[in-house]
């Protein structure tokens, strides 16, 4: 698959890796030279330098032969006139925009086949704002992610030293929890992945990811020794884009926020589109403004400004306070994973959720989604089993498939199996795996269907 990425921001430069890696042909467009130096150096790609909402750079670029074009700069106009142009100079080119600004995102009539003709338009807050919803509604998470339409869940989360599971093998969980069936489909290990077996052993400080029915998910979650209790009560700082989405959302959930915002003309814009949330006037860092408003009630502190270090020092402080629960915005990779470390709950990353929607639309044929999972080094691929493939009509336990891959759920039928090893794949079931990117190739073999969201 050939493909053109406009802009070589931190979105644009992973999808590059993630398609370029898989053996797609990428070529990457950016005005900034120290940027498309970095890739060159970094990535087996074509680089560009210019425009992408210029016809003569995109005809340098070949894109009357590329399959695909990723407008990720961070201007909407230039990626909604790359698209545009994209729609001239190649007719059968699939379009996916990154769109930011509130008002486009309120007309999507206009990215429409009779308009813009834009296949995928993404705005980063509201995917964002999506996954943070998804955390609030299983607060003991710290990733949720969905499939067969919602009715399993892959929960994620940290392993605490009072945890049940400490120091017993997988099967031993399973026997422990018998009433609720459940499968342990990835370790996380000192930032590293480990296949998890029978006789594999939960350790304090591991990340585990649970397949499961959504209907069982609190109960497991209660089960590892997480706290599942209703949310109630949310603190915001912040009264951007994100702040503004996010409490609508929870608005509509009929939960109760409170923004806390230093700008006076954010907080007048906040007031006029929010029904029944409090906005304050001040500095959430300010641990006097924090006491005086109670954060020791509040469920949840969600640090959303534009600064990473206010967001997690803020958090940091709700945190010591006596919020319940803390998330923070955080866009930079590198300070991604000190975040656990330190005591946030969660992070809010729009660029990470820019990058899964994308990769979830990149695809064919019969795979229904691929989630890349704790910093890629693991995905999650939802399929539907063909005639042709390896893994039909065989138990699991004498399936030749790679290693690093589990297969974590079965639908067939309406019907939800959490596989054992004497479980059948049967044509046309909805199949759910787990897999270490290294296994990658292998899994699409045994498929029988090209992963293009892999290459």
């Amino acid at each position: 698959m050939r493909v053109v990425v406009i802009g070589a921001g931190e979105v644009g430069y992973n999808i590059a890796d993630i398609l370029s890696a898989e053996g797609s042909d990428v070529i990457i467009i950016d005005k900034n030279e120290e940027r498309l130096k970095t890739v060159a150096e970094n990535l087996d790609v074509q680089t560009i330098t210019g425009s992408g909402s210029s016809p003569h750079i995109l005809k340098a670029a070949k894109l009357d032969q590329s399959e695909m074009i990723v407008a990720v700069t961070d201007s909407d106009e230039t990626n909604m006139v790359a698209c545009l142009l994209a729609s001239v100079l190649s007719k059968g080119a699939v379009k996916i925009a990154r769109i930011r600004n509130m008002e486009l995102d309120q007309h999507v009539a206009i990215f429409d086949k009779d308009h813009l003709n834009i296949d995928l338009c993404i705005n980063p807050e509201r995917e964002s704002v999506n996954n943070v919803m998804d955390l609030i509604e299983y607060p003991g998470a710290s990733e949720i992610i969905d499939f067969a339409r919602g009715r399993i869940k892959l929960a994620a989360f940290n392993v605490n030293s009072s945890c049940i599971a400490v120091g017993k093998q997988l099967h031993e969980i399973k026997e422990m929890c018998k009433e609720h069936d459940f499968l342990i489909a990835s370790i996380i290990r000192k930032e590293e992945p480990i296949v998890p077996s029978g006789k594999a052993i939960i350790e304090e400080n591991d990340y585990i990811f649970v397949l499961s029915e959504s209907e069982n998910v609190r109960d497991i979650l209660k089960f590892f020794g997480k706290d599942v209790d209703p949310v109630q009560r949310v603190f915001i700082m912040g009264g951007g884009n994100t702040a503004l989405l996010l409490s609508k959302a929870l608005e509509k959930k009929g939960i109760f926020v409170k923004i806390i915002e230093k700008r006076q003309d954010k907080c007048k814009i906040l007031a006029s589109n929010l029904d029944k949330t409090v906005i304050l006037h001040g500095d959430g860092t300010s641990q006097d403004l924090l006491k005086e408003e109670n954060i020791q009630d509040a469920d949840y502190f969600i640090a959303v400004t534009d600064d990473e270090e206010a967001n997690i020092l803020s958090a940091l402080l709700a945190k010591q306070l006596g919020a319940r629960k803390t998330i923070s915005l955080i866009n930079r990779v590198d300070y991604t994973h000190l975040v656990p470390t330190i005591g946030i709950d969660g992070v809010m990353n729009p660029r990470h959720a820019t990058i899964s929607e994308i990769l979830h639309f990149i695809r064919k044929g019969k795979v229904i989604s691929a989630t890349p999972l704790h910093d890629d080094k693991a995905e999650a691929v939802e399929f539907i089993a063909l005639e042709t493939s390896e893994i039909i009509n065989t138990p699991l336990k004498d399936l030749q498939i790679p290693k690093g891959t589990i297969i974590g759920a079965i639908i067939r039928e309406d019907k939800v199996i959490i596989p054992g090893g004497d479980s059948v794949i049967r044509p046309g079931d909805q199949v759910i795996l787990v897999t270490l990117h290294s296994a990658i190739p292998k899994v699409e073999k045994i498929l029988t269907v090209k992963l293009d969201y892999f290459g």
